[in-house]
């Protein structure tokens, strides 16, 4: 333990941010440079518990006691060490996510808890800045193959780990670059994209091949993949949006959350302009959904310079502190405020969309919607009940729909072209260990469990790499586990 009376000295202390004025003039990440000082304090906060409810919150099982310890010790190095051991992209989840790990720190009881996320930021950057983070190659190679379709954060560590145990890796990817949703999916201001450019560098030393262009179950059919490789590794995600079904849809100028995104992303990357883009300057936007992809559609429409931004969610606002039945350590229901709101725009709650209401040209101009509340049925379930006194219009003359998703778009390929068992819930149905029905077949991510966290898919794909080296190899388990967590099963 670093410091035991830490927690009591130092507050919470996040680095500071670029002013919002001057962060809507770009693209770039907002955080500004935090002191290695004020690192190290915010360390020393950590009061090491007798049982690291952190590490239980953390899906890849992260040492965070541990490399707090060691960083509040100026032994970054160690600490670093610490660090990679478990997680393969620290410099990914340290900028995007939403840290379940902070949540179930001890200190978040009656104070606010470890800064676990930005720590685990400062370590991997200092790592690469002193030239710790070396490519890790086998020593000894399998002659097995192994091919991995999808290229988000399932499908690197799949990749990675794989390579490191001595397989021939082919990493496959259907869009023109690496990164999935890491790349096409998350705006630049919350993570820019050469960071995920300087990681495939030391995968490629490491021996990962990676294949852009390649259209797993279309211009390539899912059997043609399997059969060039010992094994194949699906992790492509679950990226089929759900829509809205209401009048007034087919009107123009009613989009997608990815597709807005994707197109952003590509401007700022050097992609040449499309006359179809879709610009929110000018406009009045409606984002309809309150989860993160909706905040990141709210931050890029202020960048464009929309007359108007307005995010709508259906459920009603959560409350400002936990209640009752919401207890540490569970994930807190609470009210929170990104850095995307900070910046501008308006938040509507309990609002459920009843119709568009177009012009003369056929363009969306309002969004018609009613108040709504919660109640519970008679079996005690909360259910929505529409107040149909209460009717909102809503000048829109852009709505981006960013209302989650609902599964896989391959699922009929998949069981076509290779016999691959999906589920109701259209994932990929597999094992605890990531197994598929299929031989030689395995699966990994949000293609397996659904849209989830980046912290699951990057310890999914570790957990997926342990199953098919094992296999490959006869049995005997050469890579790390998990440990303490059990994948969600995928049934």
């Amino acid at each position: 333990m670093g410091k035991p009376t830490g927690f009591m000295e130092w507050e919470r202390q996040l680095p500071e941010k670029r002013d919002a004025g001057e962060r809507l003039g770009d693209y770039r990440e907002l955080y500004l440079e935090q002191p290695a000082e004020t690192t190290r304090e915010q360390a020393g906060r950590c009061m090491d518990c007798g049982v690291p409810f952190c590490q239980q919150g953390c899906p890849l099982g992260n040492l965070i006691p541990d490399w707090n310890d060691l960083v509040f010790r100026d032994r970054w190095q160690d600490a670093y060490k610490a660090l990679s051991s478990t997680n393969n992209f620290p410099e990914f989840t340290g900028r995007l996510c939403p840290a379940p790990c902070e949540a179930a720190c001890t200190l978040s009881v009656n104070i606010q808890p470890v800064t676990i996320e930005q720590i685990e930021r400062e370590i991997i950057e200092r790592a690469y800045s002193e030239g710790w983070v070396q490519p890790q190659v086998a020593r000894a190679r399998t002659g097995r193959s192994v091919g991995v379709v999808g290229s988000g954060p399932a499908g690197m560590a799949a990749a990675q780990q794989l390579a490191r145990a001595g397989h021939d890796v082919v990493l496959y990817e259907k869009s023109d670059r690496i990164g999935g949703l890491l790349r096409y999916g998350i705006p630049d201001f919350k993570m820019e994209k050469w960071v995920i450019d300087r990681r495939m560098e030391q995968m490629t030393a490491e021996g990962v091949r990676f294949e852009t262009g390649v259209d797993a179950g279309g211009a390539v059919s899912w059997k043609e993949l399997r059969d060039r490789h010992d094994a194949l590794v699906i992790a492509i995600g679950a990226g089929q949006p759900r829509d809205l079904d209401v009048p007034g849809r087919d009107l123009a100028g009613v989009h997608f959350a990815l597709e807005f995104l994707e197109q952003q992303n590509r401007e700022v990357a050097g992609d040449s302009d499309t006359p179809d883009r879709v610009r929110a300057t000018g406009r009045h936007v409606v984002v309809l959904g309150g989860g993160d992809t909706g905040s990141d559609c709210v931050g890029t429409s202020l960048r464009h310079g929309a007359a108007s931004v307005t995010q709508i969610e259906l459920m009603p606002a959560p409350p400002s502190a936990r209640e009752a039945d919401n207890p540490w350590p569970q994930w807190p229901l609470i009210y929170r405020t990104s850095t995307s709101h900070e910046e501008g725009g308006t938040r509507e709650f309990a609002l459920m969309t009843e119709r568009l209401v177009g012009d003369d040209a056929g363009r969306v101009k309002e969004l018609h919607a009613v108040r709504v509340e919660l109640a519970r049925g008679d079996n005690g379930a909360l259910r929505i009940v529409p107040n149909t006194s209460e009717r909102v219009v809503i000048p829109c003359d852009l709505l981006v729909l960013a209302m989650g998703y609902t599964g896989i778009a391959a699922a009929a390929s998949l069981r076509e072209q290779l016999g691959v068992d999906v589920t109701r819930r259209d994932t990929v149905a597999a094992d605890r260990r990531f197994r598929t029905n299929v031989p030689g077949v395995y699966v990994a991510g949000d293609a397996y469990r659904g849209a989830s966290l980046i912290v699951w898919a990057i310890s999914d794909g570790r957990e997926a790499a342990r199953t098919v080296d094992a296999d490959l190899i006869g049995g005997r388990e050469r890579l790390p586990t998990r440990g303490i967590h059990q994948p969600f099963g995928g049934r």
